[in-house]
């Protein structure tokens, strides 16, 4: 079943405030929550993620019905990247390098910011060339 496109653009939004915290903070602690937000996303889809519930219960009553739908895959495989940077995050901001817990938060917000602010899924797309190239080699 499609979803709709605002969804995961909230969710890219909130993150993004909560990887800035991070890095602002030094915060691994709320880094890890975002870990466990990104691990619901691409276990369970981002419409049963943390901030796809919180946009589901009360963003998009408030906003009305979907006008554009998209499918699901794209958006949860870029959680699953999310979450890969975010444990790499975890790693260096607890076990070290800290520098490592910067770099990786920092990518995972530009991230985040590019779906936020201008709609572009960076991991969508790498979920749209994965698709490529594997087609390709059938």
């Amino acid at each position: 079943m499609d979803i709709d496109v605002r969804g995961p653009r909230f969710g890219a939004a909130v993150t993004t405030v909560v990887l800035a915290v991070v890095l602002v903070t030094g915060s691994g602690a709320l880094l890890a929550w975002q870990a466990l937000a990104f691990a619901a996303g691409a276990a369970l889809g981002v419409q049963r993620s943390p901030y796809g519930w919180l946009f589901r219960t009360a963003v998009r009553p408030r906003i009305g019905p979907a006008t554009e739908l998209e499918s699901p895959q794209p958006p949860q495989f870029a959680q699953a990247v999310g979450l890969g940077f975010a444990a790499l995050g975890l790693i260096g901001y607890f076990a070290g390098p800290e520098w490592l817990g910067v770099a990786a938060t920092a990518c995972a917000l530009a991230a985040a910011f590019l779906n936020a602010a201008f709609g572009y899924c960076l991991g969508c797309e790498m979920y749209l060339l994965v698709r490529r190239v594997t087609a390709a080699r059938r």
